[in-house]
């Protein structure tokens, strides 16, 4: 049938109602999921819920991105059911009685998509059973190549005294063939978990499995008040780190640009490289892998 969902029989469709029965019940804090046929982004649809007041929970995730974005603005798209692209809405800023959570204070949120890195690598490497590590911040690599990223955006609260809702993106190639792989504008190849050999390449337990993982870390660092050192984030997110003892090329904000060795991620989650002209710790810039 011409336009219907099973037409490649190695991309199954996604069920929302079996989503959400799955993540239901002690696997909080997801408390809705909404799965779109198609959409711009995800992250811009949760953007726009957080702006409207949604409460933290929210998972938007979405059959085909026609605008699906990456850091610093890149384009990250994928044939329809080829991938996993989904948003989640969270509010670390404030209090939930129920869970014994305080507020996390803003500092700490450069967390957030380090964390989400910890989850994917770990869902990757228990159900489709590949060893793949993540260059800094959050790039899910298999050897050289890339085959997920995390985009984070914060939304202002809707007055000054409101803490920033946070935004998490995540972008997995799961089936995508040889031919329909992205470009990747700073020269890292792409690749996916059907070519990297997968052992399962199943959208639906992957994404559970990656949606638990998330909302287990998230728990852990909730409950140390945002402290990576004191719930093991930050040495699960060091075991995982591809981009710690490479040498690298770092490209920053502004343009300028330095080569160094990476030598570790701090209690605050910036990359710690070592150069000529001395230690340099990173809150943002593009890192490149040096051979």
């Amino acid at each position: 049938m011409p336009g219907s969902p099973y037409t490649d029989l190695d991309r199954p469709p996604l069920s929302a109602a079996r989503l959400a029965r799955a993540l239901a019940g002690p696997h909080g804090p997801w408390r809705r999921l909404e799965l779109r046929a198609e959409t711009g982004s995800t992250n811009a649809d949760v953007t726009a819920a957080a702006q409207a007041g949604e409460p933290a929970g929210l998972v938007v995730v979405a059959e085909r991105q026609t605008s699906g974005r990456g850091r610093r603005g890149r384009v990250w798209q994928s044939p329809p059911r080829a991938g996993i692209a989904a948003s989640v809405l969270l509010r670390p800023g404030e209090a939930d009685a129920e869970r014994g959570w305080s507020p996390v204070s803003p500092v700490a949120y450069g967390w957030l998509p380090l964390l989400a890195g910890v989850a994917l690598v770990e869902s990757v490497a228990r159900l489709a059973e590949l060893e793949a590590g993540l260059k800094w911040p959050n790039d899910l690599l298999i050897g050289d190549a890339k085959c997920a990223g995390v985009l984070a955006e914060s939304v202002p609260g809707a007055t000054p005294a409101q803490p920033p809702a946070i935004v998490l993106g995540i972008g997995l190639n799961v089936t995508l063939r040889a031919d329909e792989l992205p470009e990747n504008p700073t020269g890292l190849p792409a690749t996916s978990l059907l070519l990297a050999g997968a052992a399962a390449t199943d959208r639906d337990p992957l994404l559970r499995a990656l949606l638990r993982g998330l909302a287990d870390w998230y728990d852990r660092w909730r409950a140390a008040g945002g402290d990576a050192v004191a719930c093991g984030l930050r040495d699960a997110y060091l075991a995982a780190c591809a981009t710690v003892g490479r040498q690298v090329r770092v490209l920053l904000p502004d343009g300028s640009q330095f080569h160094g060795t990476a030598t570790g991620v701090d209690p605050d989650g910036l990359l710690v490289v070592s150069g000529p002209a001395g230690e340099r710790r990173l809150a943002a810039g593009d890192v490149l892998h040096l051979r």
